[in-house]
């Protein structure tokens, strides 16, 4: 004979998804204000200072949002563009910021992945395109 919750399985409530970046509601990226920057370290076997900063977004939620890079400009009331993923070593960071948007300079001097920091291609790196294949 079955049970009461085996015959009415179906009708049960699922559990809803687990989504690691909450706080972007299922975008990409989100705009957010920096409301306060500073310098937290690390989880145990690991010793550091990386700069984070506490955001509100335009959807009204609050992040913690790890600033990748060496050195940046960011102050209170910057704008910048946050997506998810965080630093594993960071307890409670999930989230990063996006250098080279709105207020969040580009590294100086990056050579390689250059798209991580925010550095445009160098000019004497762009591609030379023949002639028979250029726009008019």
């Amino acid at each position: 004979m079955s049970t009461f919750l085996q015959l009415n399985k179906k009708l049960l409530i699922k559990k809803k998804a687990h989504h690691r970046a909450a706080a972007l509601k299922n975008c990409p990226q989100v705009k957010g204000a920096v409301k306060r920057a500073r310098i937290v370290t690390p989880r145990k076997p690991n010793s550091a200072r990386r700069p984070t900063a506490k955001i509100i977004l335009t959807n009204n939620r609050w992040v913690v949002a790890h600033l990748p890079g060496v050195g940046h400009n960011i102050r209170p009331h910057s704008s910048v563009l946050v997506r998810g993923g965080g630093s594993r070593d960071l307890p409670g960071v999930r989230y990063t910021c996006i250098r080279g948007v709105y207020d969040f300079a580009g590294l100086l001097g990056k050579k390689r992945r250059r798209s991580i920091y925010g550095v445009k291609r160098p000019n004497d790196k762009t591609k030379k395109i023949r002639r028979k294949f250029r726009f008019k």
